[in-house]
């Protein structure tokens, strides 16, 4: 293939992740310091193929299913990881529960749950006959003590369960956990972070029996081996409670391979199976490759634009119209993305609840952002804004200037300012009165509820930490609040609350809403039981993949 690209997804990961980190919230008493293991590492077994392998074929019928990702590892710990080595930990470990790629909930751990009319209490009843890879039984105590070691660790994504007040084992295979307030407790259980379920073993080691190779979960793939920055192998789990068939895969080499031009050549040439991180330059080619099935699917990432509204003149709520009605959509969508995304609808993307169509949605009105910005006292512009985004996003690298060349057109000069996240970050959380104009950034949530999008963004904050528009309004966040605790008990009441929040919220235009983001991924026509969970954005399933009969 000849053409290059960027990622909309996994590609961005590491800039990705330091621009969604993890939110502020109370913090547990931590847990004993633990000695470190004194066992020997896990011995490694035959070497994974080597990329000059022969591709499989159906006839083949082979055991290695062979990955490019850019996916690296900063903790084998389930209760601390809140990084990219979510793709490894979805296929080692399970929640309770999962989220299907509609939203609804499927039973993973927990066979099923029910929750209490108050929304305070919910119980969940464990799946028979489940083993840990160490041998181990699933019962309700080793729920407990994993659900507790992380909240008590209070790292990674442990502020999730912050309104738990106890959890305890009603008997050997049920669990009851009582909340502090209704939340809709089924969405926690079911992150991609912070919900895994180990071993009681496993609960009661520290940090460095994890880093040092070991695992104790239930997932269909047990970690072989680990060489960092190049390689993960997994292993099936024979006694896997989900069983097996003829045409699954025994072992599963993942290659870490950063340059997702590379990984679209391996692709091509049949050194690998499946490739996590390609160029959207090259779509159209595997899209007229007989060979592959392309998957193109929405995700729940986002770009926003930041406008800081304690700052003249951006602070005066028509200017922020008038810049919201002077944005092409369209083109930020086809230059940043090549065209795989659509225009947001506020802050809460398509396919996340609370979503709605109902909440207004800015269109490209020149006419309407000069009338705006006339009414405000600028009628010719005459005023210069600083947009920063960070320098590693190669997305908003391109799109900025659509929205600099927009602005021009109203008389208003923007200096692009590309920073590492780092300092961007940095310098956006110190005083809003001599921070940036507008900044750029990439969100997801980090449970599939649109609450962790409309309060970590908007909600009034002392100190900035995510709220980057520096936006306060007390009936947005009274809203949002009275919201959150209908949504296990009437999520209909309260979506109608989130839906008057959100216009309320793109009324007052402390941000633009720019895009959603697509993902696509090219599958070999030799395999079957790939698909795509947006809930799930940095995992791949590999249990359901086998090969095609």
């Amino acid at each position: 293939m000849k053409r290059l690209m960027f990622l909309l997804l996994v590609g961005l990961l590491s800039l990705a992740l330091t621009q969604c980190a993890p939110k502020a919230t109370p913090s547990p008493t931590p847990p004993p310091t633990e000695a470190p293991p004194t066992e020997a590492p896990p011995t490694e077994t035959a070497a994974p193929p080597t990329p000059t392998e022969v591709p499989p074929t159906k006839e083949a019928q082979p055991k290695i299913l062979r990955v490019a990702a850019t996916a690296s590892v900063t903790t084998w710990d389930p209760s601390a990881s809140f990084s990219t080595e979510a793709l490894y930990m979805a296929n080692i470990y399970e929640p309770l529960i999962w989220i299907n790629p509609d939203g609804t909930f499927k039973p993973a751990l927990a066979e099923s749950w029910e929750v209490s009319e108050d929304g305070l209490t919910w119980t969940f009843h464990l799946r028979d006959g489940v083993k840990f890879h160490d041998g181990e039984s699933l019962t309700a105590d080793a729920v407990v003590k994993s659900i507790q070691r992380t909240i008590d660790m209070d790292t990674g994504a442990a502020w999730i369960w912050w309104m738990v007040d106890a959890i305890e084992a009603v008997d050997e295979m049920t669990v009851k956990i009582t909340l502090s307030t209704p939340y809709p407790l089924d969405r926690v259980a079911a992150s991609t972070y912070a919900a895994w379920i180990m071993s009681p073993a496993a609960a009661a080691k520290d940090s460095e029996w994890f880093e040092a190779g070991y695992e104790a979960g239930t997932g269909p793939w047990m970690l072989e081996s680990y060489t960092p920055d190049e390689e993960i192998v997994l292993t099936r789990f024979e006694d896997y409670w989900g069983g097996w068939e003829d045409n699954q895969f025994d072992k599963v080499v993942i290659s870490i391979v950063p340059e997702q031009v590379v990984q679209a050549q391996m692709l091509e040439g049949g050194e690998v199976d499946l490739a996590l991180s390609l160029p959207v330059e090259t779509l159209e080619d595997f899209r007229t490759n007989p060979d592959f099935v392309v998957y193109e699917d929405a995700t729940l990432f986002n770009y926003v634009g930041f406008m800081n509204t304690k700052k003249p003149p951006l602070d005066n709520k028509l200017v922020r119209q008038a810049i919201a009605y002077a944005i092409p959509y369209d083109d930020v969508v086809e230059v940043g993305t090549g065209g795989l995304g659509q225009q947001a609808r506020g802050p809460v993307p398509h396919g996340l609840w609370p979503y709605s169509d109902e909440v207004f949605q800015y269109t490209y009105d020149l006419d309407k952002a000069k009338e705006l910005l006339a009414q405000a006292g600028y009628p010719d512009g005459g005023f210069s804004l600083v947009l920063t985004h960070a320098a590693e996003n190669l997305n908003e690298e391109r799109f900025a200037p659509v929205i600099k060349d927009a602005l021009a057109d109203l008389g208003i000069e923007v200096e692009i300012r590309p920073m590492l996240w780092a300092q961007q970050w940095e310098w956006a959380k110190g005083d809003p009165t001599e921070a940036q104009d507008m900044f750029l950034l990439l969100w997801w949530p980090t449970i599939s509820d649109g609450y962790d999008n409309l309060s970590s963004m908007f909600k009034c904050e002392e100190k900035p930490f995510f709220s980057l528009a520096y936006y306060c309004n007390e009936e947005y966040d009274n809203l949002i609040n009275e919201a959150l605790k209908l949504t296990a008990t009437d999520p209909e009441t309260a979506q109608e609350m989130y839906i008057k929040a959100m216009n309320i919220l793109v009324e007052d235009s402390p941000a633009l809403f720019l895009y959603d983001t697509s993902v696509f991924r090219p599958v070999p026509t030799y395999l079957e039981g790939y698909e795509y969970n947006a809930n799930y954005p940095f995992s791949t399933f590999f249990y359901p993949i086998r090969m095609a009969q």
